[in-house]
């Protein structure tokens, strides 16, 4: 029995989609932060100023 039978190949990609989704998510949380805190910068600068 070979180690690249069908079960195990689709376990291992399986698991790196799991791990390449949980970066893809990670990334769109950061950039709706930084979305985030810009906005929130961008306010209070406009308030200063005025």
């Amino acid at each position: 029995m070979g180690r690249n039978n069908e079960r195990n190949i689709k376990k291992h990609n399986d698991k790196l989609h799991k791990a390449q989704d949980k970066v893809k998510e990670a990334e769109v949380i950061r950039k709706e932060k930084l979305k985030q805190i810009v906005k929130k910068f961008n306010e209070n600068n406009s308030t200063k100023n005025s």
